[in-house]
């Protein structure tokens, strides 16, 4: 009995400081700045992250799009499998729940609410599909910045960062070589497309709206 009275005690800790934390990361203000088509990066903590990372020479390794619905704000997302997640908890799932949101530049006069719409049926041809652990450039399993990139594209016509090879990037990290190696083997895409993360994040068709150290 003592035992689960002091498991319910640090599970309720736990809670109190996920819930606390939430206030600090998603005040009122940052609600009241945001708006559907934002982007929103984060340091993801999955296995991938670091080679990610050191791939793109980049800070940030996952990516979704801010939508609405009944008055809450959630991500739209690639994990496993690609689905709408609460921000509250998506944030929270990042390395210190640090965040940057993003949006277009010229937000008001492209993300109109029939080209919001035409998003979200682009959107919902993408969920439930697996996650690509292979980074293929198919419509048959998709990860984060291509269901972005994809989403902008097909929806809105907007190409948000530089389409890329795999051969491009930085692959000469050991545990960039490793994850190589667990999902190809010795025959790695090279001339695969890719789009990053870090293409995405820095795009001059974007500004920032708020970061959250």
């Amino acid at each position: 009995m003592r035992k689960l009275v002091a498991s319910i005690g640090l599970y309720g800790l736990i809670m109190l400081c996920s819930v606390s934390k939430a206030h600090e990361v998603i005040t009122p203000l940052l609600l009241a700045k945001l708006r559907e088509g934002d982007l929103i990066f984060q340091t993801s903590l999955s296995e991938q992250s670091k080679a990610i990372q050191l791939a793109t020479k980049s800070t940030y390794s996952h990516c979704g799009i801010i939508y609405k619905e009944g008055g809450n704000y959630y991500v739209f997302e690639a994990i496993q499998p690609v689905k709408i997640t609460p921000l509250t908890q998506w944030i929270l799932r990042g390395k210190d729940s640090h965040y940057v949101v993003k949006r277009l530049r010229n937000v008001d006069s492209v993300l109109t609410e029939n080209t919001l719409q035409r998003m979200k049926q682009v959107s919902e041809q993408f969920k439930g599909k697996d996650y690509d652990l292979a980074f293929g450039w198919s419509d048959d399993k998709i990860y984060c910045s291509e269901l972005i990139w994809k989403i902008y594209k097909r929806g809105a016509g907007i190409e948000l960062g530089r389409l890329q090879k795999l051969r491009d990037f930085d692959l000469t990290n050991d545990i960039v070589k490793t994850m190589l190696k667990t999902r190809y083997g010795h025959k790695i895409p090279l001339a695969e497309t890719v789009v990053s993360p870090q293409s995405i994040f820095s795009s001059s068709q974007l500004v920032t709206i708020q970061e959250v150290e």
